[in-house]
């Protein structure tokens, strides 16, 4: 790994970016500090709009802020967890006598009287102190934990567009999710179904594949409708049209179930929007137009900011930073013309995000109907993409100049840049998260539970300055007391469970704060070794319990392909190997080898008769399951690809063209394409799902 920085920081420099949240050093591994250089921090505080470029410029801004620090008398947002009858700390340390006043969500009027009786929500806080010096504050008032999980129960991991049925139009849609549900439900008692990040793309061509940087992560995808199933389909006059449609519709599915073609989500959305176009211009019923019109309102401005995005888009290209000038602000007067101009298109884009919603809450009814205690699992990713709607309409939270990433590490020497703008934890805070809140309440209108993929940007995100290389960036802090608060409160109101992806190097006490707080953890069976000990397999005791356990992840090998080495002759054929393939597989054998023994020690598996890994996938993998299903794990995970054999990953870390990440649909061992209608009829899958019997029967 190299340490060869630039100019180190000088203690001035140090002190400035501590009281922003900005990091001069960060710890790959325990007992050891590496320097960041004094370019990151400096780019880090430009981006927070701290002057820092040069001696006078930093000590300027030091004298400033150690100023304002010592001035205020209320941090920007406060927290108070429910319960706790100390209060919030920032309000205990206030001068004695400083008078406390609360105005309600609801707008009720409130002396602070030392009880903390308050009512969950957002609320707004004056401070006054005896020498007349006024602060105010946003005050959240959150419940001490999450909602735990109702029992214990397993359920299905799956990317939705992967998931085709004889019914959808190339690609998994919510139709399919909602069957899905229906069957994982009544007929192997699954308690849930997860699924890839949904949110809105941005369109392109093509279009960026990866569900994980998206134009929008508060409205989802049209690209997910079943365009059948919306009300508005039937009363379409020209059904001719709409026949040529589902023709078409019809060799885009076989191309892929039955010749072998990729996913082409681009292909996909071009025949969908075709055929959104004469559903959407059959009128509203008086309840269907009411129900849109509250959808409306309950969005406001940001739906009208997210619908003018997409239809500035269409004129202007989807990269909203070379659209004429004026039309770059969402608030500037060209932006308001432009929004009149283009009504029918705004509105165009507006009922699909409606539309889409919908279905949303349909296939969590339908999850829910067939008896699943959680239903859907919705993705949450990190970021958003930086030329896409919420890039454009939230500039103001956004920190310009520089993107979201990793550090280098042990596996990765060159550090990761993801390309994803970070939010400003000071804008942030003196919004009283209010793009936090809202993007949480539109995910938890759909979700039974929400999984948020690198929960530990909760706590701190790696910021990377544009035109460095990862190795040149900082970590920022975020209030993760807020930040969890928000969440546990948003959460709560939804009645919903929260799993944080936690996997990888996490900085000390982040794990044991997300779970004091109910966030439960992710577990992949091939990462838990007693790291700390002898380095061998984790026995099923000792595994956490307030987890999401699973064999495998959308990024990680299938199950299949981790017990034969097909992951690693995969990465040798497209030159992903570090070592030499032999060393390699030799590895993987001996890891697989030794994961089997503890199976075979624990009575899961008959090791009599076994040969090498993988002489029998089937009862093998399903031994892996009743390992998963021995540990105390609340929520065991079945990767749905793994049901029938699958040995493809649906994404390869370190591939884009190389690779055919995010576009495959779900195959057998030979890499025939299953349907939906096939897959739930496969003894293979069934055999898998049996596994469960007693948990479900228990």
């Amino acid at each position: 790994m190299t340490e060869a920085y630039d100019e180190p920081v000088e203690p001035e420099l140090a002190r400035l970016a501590e009281l922003h949240g900005v990091a001069t050093s960060y710890s790959p591994a325990p007992g050891r500090s590496v320097p960041v250089p004094a370019s990151a921090v400096v780019a880090a505080l430009a981006a927070l709009d701290v002057d820092a470029a040069g001696p006078d410029a930093v000590r300027t801004a030091l004298a400033a802020r150690e100023r304002a620090l010592r001035e205020r008398l209320l941090p920007p947002t406060v927290v108070h967890w429910a319960g706790d009858p100390q209060g919030p700390a920032a309000l205990a340390a206030l001068p004695p006598g400083t008078r406390l006043r609360v105005r309600t969500e609801e707008g009720e009027e409130r002396d602070v009287d030392g009880t903390w009786n308050l009512p969950l929500g957002v609320h707004r806080v004056t401070a006054v102190a005896p020498d007349g010096r006024t602060g105010h504050a946003h005050l959240v008032v959150a419940p001490d934990r999450l909602p735990a999980p109702p029992g214990r129960s397993h359920g299905l991991l799956v990317q939705l567009y992967s998931l085709l049925s004889r019914r959808s139009w190339g690609m998994g849609d919510l139709g399919d999710l909602a069957e899905l549900a229906g069957w994982a439900g009544r007929t192997a008692g699954a308690g849930f179904v997860q699924v890839n990040p949904l949110h809105a793309a941005v369109p392109g061509a093509p279009t960026d594949p990866s569900p994980y940087r998206p134009s929008s992560r508060r409205f989802p995808d049209p690209v997910h409708l079943r365009i059948e199933d919306i009300p508005e389909y039937a009363y379409v006059a020209d059904r001719e049209r709409l026949s040529g449609l589902l023709e078409r519709a019809e060799r885009l599915r076989t191309a892929v179930l039955d010749k072998g073609a990729l996913i082409d989500r681009d292909a996909v959305w071009e025949l969908k929007r075709e055929a959104l176009e004469p559903v959407l211009a059959v009128p509203l019923g008086p309840g269907r137009r009411a129900a849109y019109d509250d959808f409306r309102a309950a969005h406001g401005q940001a739906l009208d900011d997210h619908a003018t995005w997409y239809a500035l888009a269409e004129t202007h290209g989807s990269d909203w930073h070379t659209w004429p000038e004026g039309l770059r602000d969402p608030r500037s007067a060209a932006t308001a013309r432009a929004r009149a101009e283009l009504a029918d298109r705004v509105e165009f884009h507006a009922r699909l995000a409606w539309l889409t919603d919908g279905q949303l809450r349909a296939a969590q009814r339908a999850a829910r109907e067939a008896g699943m205690p959680v239903g859907i699992v919705h993705d949450l990713a990190v970021g958003v993409h930086p030329v896409g709607a919420d890039a454009w309409a939230q500039q103001d939270v956004f920190a310009a100049g520089t993107s979201v990433g990793a550090p280098p590490d042990a596996f990765n020497a060159r550090g990761q840049d993801w390309g994803l703008p970070p939010w400003r934890p000071d804008r942030l805070a003196g919004s009283g998260y209010t793009a936090y809140r809202d993007l949480l309440r539109a995910l938890f209108r759909y979700a039974g539970a929400l999984r948020i993929d690198h929960v530990m940007g909760l706590f701190r995100l790696w910021w990377v300055p544009q035109g460095s290389p990862p190795t040149q960036g900082t970590y920022v802090r975020y209030d993760a007391d807020a930040m969890l608060a928000i969440l546990a409160l948003e959460a709560t109101r939804a009645g919903a469970v929260v799993i944080g992806e936690d996997l990888g190097t996490v900085e000390p006490g982040v794990r044991e704060t997300l779970q004091r707080r109910g966030v439960l953890g992710t577990s992949v069976l091939w990462f838990e070794r007693d790291w700390e000990g002898d380095g061998r397999p984790l026995p099923p005791d000792r595994w956490r319990a307030d987890c999401l356990a699973t064999a495998t992840t959308h990024d990680l090998p299938p199950t299949a392909a981790r017990l034969t080495g097909d992951h690693v002759d995969l990465r040798d054929r497209l030159g992903l190997l570090t070592r030499p393939a032999a060393e390699e597989r030799a590895e993987a054998v001996a890891d697989a080898a030794e994961w089997l023994a503890l199976l075979g020690s624990l009575g899961l598996l008959d090791l009599t008769a076994a040969g090498p890994p993988g002489s029998d996938e089937e009862e093998e993998i399903r031994a892996v399951h009743r390992f998963l299903l021995r540990t105390p794990a609340r929520l065991i995970g079945v990767w749905l690809p793994d049901g029938v054999g699958d040995r493809r990953p649906q994404n390869l870390p370190g591939t884009w063209d190389q690779y055919p990440n995010w576009r495959l649909p779900i195959a057998d061992r030979e890499g025939r394409p299953v349907p939906l209608e096939e897959l739930t009829a496969a003894p293979r899958l069934r055999a898998l799902l049996a596994v469960f019997t007693q948990l479900r029967d228990g």
